[in-house]
């Protein structure tokens, strides 16, 4: 028997263990209900956002207006300005897509990226000819859809290896809770401003390449070594020849896969990537970035990382023309106002 402090009552050692523990969670408990709960963008809140009044069902059962996605944007009016959803209900849609310039304000609504995927099979010479998924439309988004090229793995360096998933080639693109995948040059993020929040990207080299402005925020890229290369596989590629506002930023999330990754490659002189606060698992190659098919001077390269984490995040190899910035050279680039989201974005974290 044990006399419970402040109380006169004997206990026996057990159920003082017990009381002991409950005080200490009720303490704990009046911290903790200090928290706000951390907002979430899901599918309710984006269709609140964009609130449409032209809701367009396609379900491969049949059971909706159309049965095929390209029916459903051929549906949408030329020069169309207002907001019109297409809601793309479970299934696999084994279908190319292209949203022309004409048709913007579409907001592409799956059930989840794991029940409702486009699927398209094929390479190119022509990167853009091989993609899966095309938009050059303006204000277009996109939620829980998986965008896939399942092209074979074809020689390195030839036309049998440009294999496309999604091509996002407009200003003002945004996808939420997406997946991409491919072997090879998965994500044409081409050019306009352009946000992806809580994605996952799969790929091997340069499988997010391009020329936009672009924020991946707390999304996954899972990397896939490339046996038939003797180089490490490059994360990002992106080019930028001038310096203009482009560049490509991931904030938060994580970096992870099999076999060795740089997390960029310079593809023009003024080439810009930002990883900040990211998780970087040891795929990541010590050296972290490489100028490898870029033979001019490094001077103006802006690769950099800023308070990144993990065993792929150390600094002592990395390459020498490479930054590691501080808050305040990262802090423009970690907010949206890096891509004006404020103006266009329905919803941002």
């Amino acid at each position: 028997m044990v006399l419970l402090p402040f109380s006169g009552l004997m206990l026996p050692k057990p159920i003082l263990v017990c009381a002991t523990l409950l005080v200490a969670f009720i303490s704990f408990s009046s911290h903790v209900v200090a928290f706000t709960e951390l907002p979430v963008i899901d599918s309710p809140l984006l269709t609140q956002k964009v609130s449409s009044n032209t809701t367009f069902i396609v379900d491969i059962n049949g059971d909706g207006a159309f049965t095929s996605v390209q029916e459903a944007i051929n549906a949408v009016p030329k020069g169309n300005s207002k907001w019109v959803i297409i809601h793309i209900r479970k299934g696999v849609y084994r279908e190319k897509i292209h949203i022309p310039k004409n048709k913007p304000y579409i907001f592409m609504r799956g059930n989840g990226r794991g029940r409702t995927a486009i699927v398209w099979s094929m390479s190119s010479v022509d990167n853009k000819a091989s993609a899966t998924f095309t938009v050059e439309a303006p204000h277009f988004v996109a939620f829980g859809i998986s965008f896939k090229n399942e092209a074979p793995t074809g020689v390195a360096f030839t036309s049998q290896n440009q294999s496309v998933a999604v091509f996002a080639g407009a200003d003002m693109n945004a996808f939420y809770h997406c997946s991409f995948y491919s072997s090879h040059n998965t994500l044409f993020d081409y050019k306009g401003r352009h946000y992806y929040h809580k994605c996952y990207i799969q790929g091997s080299i340069d499988f997010i390449f391009g020329r936009a402005r672009s924020i991946f925020h707390n999304c996954e890229i899972f990397v896939i070594d490339d046996m038939r290369v003797s180089i490490s596989g490059s994360i990002t590629a992106h080019n930028r020849e001038s310096d203009d506002d482009s560049g490509i930023v991931f904030v938060k999330g994580k970096v992870y896969g099999v076999g060795g990754v740089y997390l960029g490659r310079a593809k023009g002189a003024y080439s810009r990537v930002i990883f900040a606060k990211t998780y970087l698992s040891k795929t990541v190659v010590p050296e972290g970035w490489t100028n490898w098919s870029y033979g001019g001077s490094t001077d103006n390269l802006f690769q950099a990382e800023y308070d990144c984490y993990g065993p792929g995040a150390e600094t002592d190899k990395r390459a020498p023309w490479s930054k590691q910035l501080t808050e305040k050279e990262a802090e423009p680039f970690m907010s949206v106002d890096f891509i004006d989201g404020k103006q266009w974005l329905p919803a941002w974290l």
